[in-house]
């Protein structure tokens, strides 16, 4: 196996972001988790108060020779609404914000140019507030959160949210599905 590489992207709640990229070839292993804020070793119960500065991410380790964090990101602008401050669907407040955490400046610039070719094509019809911040720390989420969709994909929330964001994958990206 190649050398991994990892990404970290928070799209509203991190069961959507972690059912998203776990279907991808390449895609080694994907970890719901905190990340962006202040406080040190936050739990989920004070992460959805919003007052840790921390959004739901996921970790993504990948494979670059199989799919690459371009890629990634093109994933991850389609399965989002990136112009939304602070929510996503019915989930609202900072913890549910849409951010990259970059660990490079190679990645940083990537995200940078991925949002300005956005813009300069009117992907959206309303301007990418998409947060890009250096990765600091990034806190595992409780064992509870991981492979949520997996098991629990009969659950409302699971089938309004997370659902059409698969359906979606599953159209637009089938060729990159494992």
């Amino acid at each position: 196996m190649n050398k991994l590489e990892t990404a970290y992207f928070g799209g509203g709640c991190f069961w959507c972001t972690e059912a998203v990229f776990s279907q991808l070839k390449g895609v080694v292993s994907v970890l719901p988790g905190y990340a962006g804020g202040t406080t040190k070793n936050p739990i989920y119960e004070e992460v959805s108060t919003g007052r840790t500065g921390h959004a739901e991410v996921s970790r993504v380790e990948f494979d670059p020779e199989m799919i690459s964090y371009e890629t990634l990101l093109k994933i991850f602008f389609a399965t989002h609404d990136p112009t939304t401050l602070n929510q996503q669907g019915p989930d609202s407040g900072s913890q549910y914000r849409s951010i990259i955490l970059y660990r490079s400046e190679a990645q940083k610039t990537l995200v940078e140019n991925f949002i300005k070719k956005l813009t300069e094509e009117n992907i959206f019809p309303k301007p990418v507030v998409t947060e890009i911040k250096l990765l600091d720390k990034f806190y595992p989420a409780e064992d509870y959160h991981r492979k949520y969709y997996e098991q629990h994909h009969q659950r409302p929330y699971c089938q309004l949210v997370i659902s059409p964001k698969i359906n979606k994958l599953r159209k637009d990206f089938k060729e990159l599905l494992k």
